[in-house]
């Protein structure tokens, strides 16, 4: 049995990072899937973002994140919340930000830890720890929203022909298990380091924090499910002729 040290988890990324990958089997050959998918992904990345935005227009709770004003963001903003479209100044600036992500994501074949602490500023960004007090968006959004774009991007690649089931395949699988490590990335800035640092060091110990624990363990059973749901769409998927 390896040991993994909860410190570690905590306050090193490379460590955590490492863990991660380690549980749900990451490895550079998912890097390497995914740098294989720039011809497929580029040209969908504007529809792809358009798709992303409105259903963020969907909801109130969503919608309301975009009429403050985005940290580098120097426009015009509109007078009311209901003025504000997709055509807005703003949006088309949020709008290249989301698309330069997905970019950076799939063209990317070293994971240093230069690229790991930018997708750690992802997940910063949207708290109050990011630097902008007025952004401080709620995990509930965060968490459907890397899900709807995983979906996303897990349609266009499945909808693409002249591909074959396995390369299909081993793209699911790195599409999935990349936005899991993104959503821990989002967690971990979240929750801070108390989800780690007050698990119990034996089946004796009583955690500190309750709510913390039981969201840590909760986040490690989640870990294994996905390991276990990429098992069977492999199979499943494999299966196909």
């Amino acid at each position: 049995m390896e040991h993994i040290d909860d410190d570690q988890l905590a306050t090193n990324l490379r460590y955590r990072f490492d863990y991660v990958a380690k549980f749900i089997r990451w490895s550079n050959d998912d890097i390497a899937v995914l740098n294989s998918l720039e011809p497929i992904v580029s040209p969908l990345l504007p529809v792809v973002v358009d798709a992303v935005y409105k259903k963020l227009f969907q909801f109130d709770v969503t919608k309301r994140f975009f009429f403050k004003r985005n940290e580098g963001f120097e426009g015009n903003l509109p007078s009311s919340l209901n003025d504000l479209t997709l055509n807005s100044e703003q949006i088309q600036f949020r709008k290249d930000m989301l698309s330069r992500y997905l970019t950076r994501v799939i063209t990317t074949k070293v994971w240093d830890d230069s690229f790991l602490q930018y997708l750690s500023r992802v997940g910063k960004i949207h708290t109050n720890n990011g630097g902008s007090k007025s952004i401080n968006v709620p995990y509930i959004h965060v968490n459907a929203l890397l899900g709807y774009v995983e979906h996303i991007l897990i349609d266009a690649v499945w909808g693409v022909e002249n591909v074959d089931n396995k390369t299909k395949k081993a793209a699911i699988l790195s599409i999935n298990k990349f936005f899991w490590i993104q959503n821990d990335l989002f967690t971990m800035h979240y929750i801070g380091s108390s989800s780690v640092s007050n698990a119990p060091k034996d089946d004796t110990a009583i955690p500190s924090n309750t709510s913390s624990f039981a969201f840590n363990h909760h986040l490690l059973m989640t870990f294994a499910l996905v390991a276990a749901i990429a098992v069977v769409i492999g199979y499943y998927i494999g299966g196909q002729k």
